[in-house]
């Protein structure tokens, strides 16, 4: 039976439910009096339920896609301006005892090299980042509970928590590692993460099984229960994703919105993140292996429907997707990115040779920081280094209350802009700094109360002046 607020994932995940979520879609695809309803609805900016948006998600008549993907850009615009937040992953280690058919990671590749970050090649790494400019990080590991404990982890956030170089320094590390437990998520609150990542792969168990056949991930209802145990943990932002590519497309979006609920219903607070990864090639895995692979077109769509569902959450996108398809979703939905990242394990001091290489994809989009922060901001978005939210206690519920009310604007977009500044005085090529310059004078008019413009002014004069770290 179907329960939204039930803690079983087979509840809370109902197969029969999202079965009749596609057939009901299904149905109603070309029934425009319906799907003028649902627009109509998402106007409101409050959301969808996953039987609405998956109509949205199959309606192909040409007039409804095209109201779609602009009711999705004004909803982006709305919620998150025209700012772009800027990440980097960290892979801390390979080491992984499960068999997932889909990644190269899994136990029985026995050609991939094996690596595990010291602490000391942990600074290096984080150095190597802050040189870039970045200030955040998502660390990601393999699930391996005597290569890579959780004790393991834990040293390694308060290493890079302690690592100042320069005017370098990362103020939020988010976790991507194996579902665990409620007292281990407590000690990843205890140690200041920002978000709790982890990817569903697949909400279809019976498929989630098949691809997980050996190891603890195997376990569908302990994976897909995670986020609850996080949220008892005390962590107050999670974030959700599937790989497209393992399974239907539409079975995953409905799923993936029905998990958004649950965590409202149980929680008062939905996912912070959602991210949206494809497959890719990597060390033995060939994507063609996967027969649910969808086009470009199809991504996009993906994107919009989910935005309009859920208007407060954040939309990640990786260097998995090249520029071009990059530049597309972010239009319609997409509030963070990564830049000049690596997927193997370290690789930012200096780069793997092809032939030892520990990727866990291969990446799309392979232009530097830099060249990601410029083309960002020739397009119009402020690039954002801002972790003000986090540091200030603004999660969780508390964040998105005031992001449903509008009240966040007043804080992001000009934390967005003390942070591009930082970024340009001390990490950007000269064309990235004129570029940027302008756009900070561009985009301070846009700041609505008069106060906040002015404060603004003085902290990036101060700025200029060496000054650091300024936010509201």
């Amino acid at each position: 039976m179907y329960r939204v607020d039930s803690m079983k994932a087979e509840e809370f995940i109902n197969h029969e439910e999202i079965m009749e979520t596609l057939e009901y879609a299904e149905k109603n695809k070309d029934n425009l009096e319906l799907v003028d309803q649902i627009i109509e609805k998402a106007k409101l900016r409050k959301g969808l339920s996953h039987r609405e948006a998956s109509v949205l998600l199959v309606c192909s008549a040409p007039e409804k896609e095209q109201e779609i993907f602009a009711l999705a850009e004004q909803i982006k615009k709305d919620f998150y301006g025209n700012r772009i937040v800027m990440f980097a992953p960290l892979y801390l280690s390979n080491y992984c005892v499960n068999g997932c058919v889909y990644c190269p990671y899994h136990a029985k590749n026995k050609h991939i090299p094996r690596k595990k970050l010291t602490q000391e090649e942990i600074r290096k790494e984080v150095i190597a980042l802050q040189d870039m400019g970045h200030k955040r990080l998502a660390i990601e590991t393999g699930e391996d509970p005597v290569n890579c404990p959780i004790d393991y982890v834990l040293e390694s956030i308060k290493t890079i928590y302690s690592i100042k170089h320069k005017n370098g320094a990362i103020r939020r590390v988010n976790v991507n590692i194996a579902a665990t437990t409620v007292e281990n998520y407590r000690k990843l609150k205890e140690a200041g993460i920002g978000t709790y990542i982890l990817f569903q792969e697949t909400y279809h168990k019976e498929s989630y099984e098949k691809l997980h056949p050996t190891g603890p991930k195997h376990n569908y209802a302990y994976h897909t229960e995670a986020m609850d145990r996080a949220m008892e943990g005390g962590i107050d932002d999670v974030g959700l994703g599937v790989l497209f590519g393992l399974e239907l497309y539409r079975y995953e979006f409905a799923g993936l919105l029905m998990h958004a609920e649950h965590l409202e219903a149980v929680h008062g607070v939905g996912p912070h993140t959602i991210s949206v990864p494809r497959i890719r090639r990597a060390d033995d895995i060939d994507p063609d292996d996967f027969d649910n692979g969808i086009d470009d077109d199809t991504f996009a769509k993906l994107v919009a429907c989910i935005r309009i569902a859920v208007p407060y959450t954040g939309m990640i996108v990786s260097t998995r997707e090249s520029q071009k398809c990059r530049e597309r979703v972010l239009h319609l939905g997409i509030s963070q990115i990564s830049g000049g990242s690596r997927t193997s394990v370290g690789g930012y001091v200096e780069p793997e040779p092809e032939e030892e290489s520990s990727a866990q994809f291969d990446v799309s989009d392979n232009r530097t920081l830099d060249e990601v922060v410029n083309w960002l901001m020739k397009m119009d978005y402020i690039p954002s280094f801002c972790t003000a939210c986090y540091r200030e206690g603004r999660t969780g519920d508390r964040f998105m209350s005031l992001c449903k009310s509008g009240q966040i604007q007043n804080c992001c977009h000009p934390n967005a802009l003390l942070t591009l500044k930082e970024y340009l005085q001390d990490y950007a090529s000269e064309d990235t700094k004129n570029v940027g310059n302008a756009l900070i004078e561009r985009e301070i008019d846009n700041i609505p109360k008069e106060k906040v413009r002015e404060i603004v002014k003085k902290n990036l004069k101060e700025i200029e002046q060496g000054a650091r770290d300024f936010r509201f």
